[in-house]
């Protein structure tokens, strides 16, 4: 036990690595479904490969979700609205005819106005005998049309698409009792004026032409539409609850299988009828699975696989990417993808309106695959497809369809530096999805028509999901403090105002900085590290020496030199302060934690040889306190910190060079990373001697190129020795 707690001490963060995967291992067990799995897989079209299977027990034979749904579409179909008769409107309107009709066909014939004097029927009109007659016999005539028009019924004006007018029929509501209608066998108000106007142009009282169409335009300008008013109203109430009654009668089944009765044997083909009574089989045997016996003995058989997956991923980690392990944060990012997915395929699988084809889980490896690496991206998205694979149908088909699918995903986006990049990859993405899922269809079916084409449109709608990795790139930027490819293009701008800042006000540090970019960038390129990451920190290393330009060699003119007034010890101190200068500026800026380890770290611990050495020969006698001369820290803790601190080394004292050639700058460049390795800068940096070799043989070749050293060829060697003997 004494040895335990100094081992948590030491190894605190690997300790809250293991905690958070063992909780996220139980939040995995806890989200999982907690019935068990159909032990079977098969497909339609496809041959039995397991034994002969027999019920094991009576079952019905569920229709299909395409049955059910023809069914509910029928009765959709066909459904007849209910509409309730309204008796008082008739009786109103009606009584309203009969007392008025009187006086307006009165004060209709009184009109002195030329055109109606010149109407033949009213002309008639003016002799008292006939007027009376004619104006009886027509509220009588009317009076009855709209009593016939009335008791058919008027519906009110509904648009065809509607749903108060589904099928070919209504019903009607009269005192609580429903009596079907055909929709030709009521009226619209359109319709019934045109059917009272028909009956009268058909009964006109002479048969005279000239003097039946005036009685007619006479009749018309009476304003009859007053009298004629919607009888029929929809009763919305009344129809959804019969509607709903008539789909939940509908019959979830079409059968039953008896118990020890042949289902399938090995080698039959899965018809679809056999597919159904495997479906209801599958479906009957996991129900029944989740009764209290069994219950715990399946949450202990996914706790089991559960947790050895996360134990595999954990494994994984620790064996290839250590450095995350010894990082809760980092860790506790990954588990959450991983949760987070696992998570929406439960609940997608939960509500069976929502296909696991929607879900993009291409983001999982890109996401990963910009913060980490590809190798890690793709066993955490093999992980995940595991799990979720587990419950999917045809859970093998699942995963090879996504794994497929983010494996192309992290090729076609090796590096996230433009949006339009994702939109070549969801088309990628889509492609993929489409071939891979046609083959297998056509593989099993053997036919085009059997293929369902809805699933293409989750694909595309998958695709169309990928694009918002984008704008998650940023959040997670913000959430974790990772830094992307995005971020550190948008900081390498040189437009950016602290680089122009920095240009402005010490232009000869800027061209330092880019001369120390280039070289570091092609040496990472070379040894392996993300050369974007140490191109930007090269570009912002010595943003410190901006607030006091002057005090740097590569500032300063050839008439002044600020550090000739200076003690050696205070010119130190001067130089070495540029380094919390940086940071502070940095912190001002708001440039991301790993910008600034690039600040902290590219002199590491080193001294200040020239003024140190300096002070030296000065006060020979003199006891030096020596962290007057030395760089703070840290050393470079990665491979990319550790290169810049090389390259920046090399770079500046390039500069000081009175001889420039092969021999010199190869002296230059050895000197000085050696001297390095003899400081011990680079112990805590994951790079090898290799590695260091690698790099000194690059920055040899790229400082020739800079200074464009000659090399002499075989034949120039052997002319000088001849003229010089």
């Amino acid at each position: 036990m004494k040895h335990v707690i100094p081992y948590i001490k030491d190894n605190l963060q690997t300790v809250y690595t293991i905690l958070i995967f063992i909780f996220s291992a139980i939040i995995l067990i806890y989200i999982y479904p907690k019935g068990g799995k159909f032990q079977y897989e098969y497909k339609q079209g496809r041959p039995w490969m397991h034994e002969n299977l027999i019920a094991p027990f009576d079952f019905p034979v569920y229709k299909t979700e395409k049955e059910i749904k023809q069914e509910r579409d029928s009765i959709t179909e066909n459904f007849s609205p209910y509409y309730r008769y309204n008796e008082a409107i008739v009786e109103k309107q009606l009584n309203k005819f009969n007392n008025k009709f009187p006086e307006i066909w009165d004060r209709k014939r009184a009109v002195q106005d030329s055109s109606i004097r010149n109407n033949a029927f009213v002309q008639e009109l003016y002799k008292d005998n006939n007027n009376k007659w004619y104006k009886e016999n027509y509220r009588k005539k009317l009076s009855k049309l709209l009593e016939h028009v009335y008791n058919k019924g008027i519906m009110e004006f509904v648009p065809y698409e509607d749903e108060k007018r589904q099928g070919n029929a209504i019903k009607i509501l009269k005192e609580n009792t429903a009596q079907k209608y055909f929709y030709d066998q009521i009226f619209t108000l359109k319709t019934a004026y045109k059917y009272i106007f028909k009956k009268l142009r058909d009964q006109t009282i002479y048969d005279n032409d000239k003097i039946a169409g005036d009685e007619i335009k006479f009749i018309k300008e009476l304003n009859l539409n007053s009298y004629l008013q919607p009888n029929l109203y929809y009763d919305a109430e009344t129809t959804k609850k019969a509607k709903q009654n008539l789909l939940d009668e509908i019959s979830k089944t079409s059968g039953m299988v008896q118990k020890g009765e042949r289902i399938i044997f090995r080698g039959e083909v899965v018809t679809n009828e056999k597919l159904k009574i495997l479906n209801s089989l599958k479906k009957q045997y996991e129900a029944s699975m989740t009764n209290p016996s069994t219950k715990h003995w399946i949450i202990l058989g996914h706790a089991i696989f559960l947790s050895f997956l996360m134990f595999t991923l954990l494994l994984f980690m620790y064996t290839f990417r250590r450095d995350i392990i010894e990082y809760a944060g980092k860790t506790l990012f990954i588990l959450i993808m991983v949760l987070l997915f696992t998570g929406i395929s439960i609940f997608s699988l939960n509500i069976s309106d929502i296909s696991l084809h929607v879900i993009p889980y291409a983001i999982l490896p890109i996401i990963i695959r910009i913060f980490y690496d590809t190798r890690l991206a793709l066993f955490v998205h093999f992980i995940t497809l595991l799990i979720v694979g587990f419950l999917a149908p045809n859970g093998f088909e699942f995963i090879l369809l996504q794994f497929s699918a983010g494996i192309i995903a992290i090729i076609s986006l090796k590096v996230l530096t433009k949006r339009s990049q994702l939109f070549i990859t969801a088309a990628y993405i889509f492609l993929t999805y489409s071939s891979l899922h046609l083959g297998m269809e056509l593989l099993q079916n053997g036919e085009l028509s059997s293929i369902d084409y809805d699933t293409f449109s989750y694909f595309a709608l998958n695709g169309l999901l990928l694009l918002f990795t984008y704008p998650l790139v940023y959040i997670i930027e913000k959430s974790f403090g990772f830094l992307s490819d995005v971020t550190l293009i948008e900081l390498s701008d040189a437009n950016n105002d602290l680089l122009r800042e920095l240009a402005e006000k010490a232009p000869g540090t800027f061209q330092h900085s880019l001369q120390v970019g280039n070289l570091a960038e092609a040496a990472i390129q070379k040894i392996g590290g993300n050369p974007l990451l140490v191109r930007t920190g090269a570009l912002y290393h010595d943003i410190g020496k901006m607030e006091i330009p002057q005090y740097f060699i590569e500032n300063q003119g050839i008439e002044v030199n600020p550090h000739d007034e200076l003690e050696y010890h205070k010119s130190a101190e001067i130089i070495i302060s540029h380094v919390a200068r940086g940071v502070k500026k940095a912190h001002k800026h708001s440039l991301p934690p790993q910008i600034i380890d690039f600040i902290k770290t590219h002199h590491g611990t080193n001294k200040v040889m020239y003024f140190y050495n300096s002070y030296k020969n000065k006060y020979p006698d003199a006891k030096i306190d020596i962290s007057k001369f030395t760089y703070p820290g840290p050393k470079p803790f990665s491979r990319e910190t550790a290169i810049l601190m090389m390259a920046d080394s090399v770079e500046a004292a390039s500069r000081s060079l009175k001889v420039i050639n092969e021999k010199t700058i190869n002296d230059l460049v050895e000197n000085i990373i050696n001297n390095q390795i003899e400081n011990k800068q680079f112990n805590n940096a994951d790079i090898t001697f290799k590695d260091i070799s690698t790099t000194k043989r690059l920055f040899k070749k790229k400082m020739n190129n800079i200074f464009h050293a000659r090399i002499e060829y075989p034949e120039e060697t052997k002319k000088r020795k001849a003229q010089k003997a």
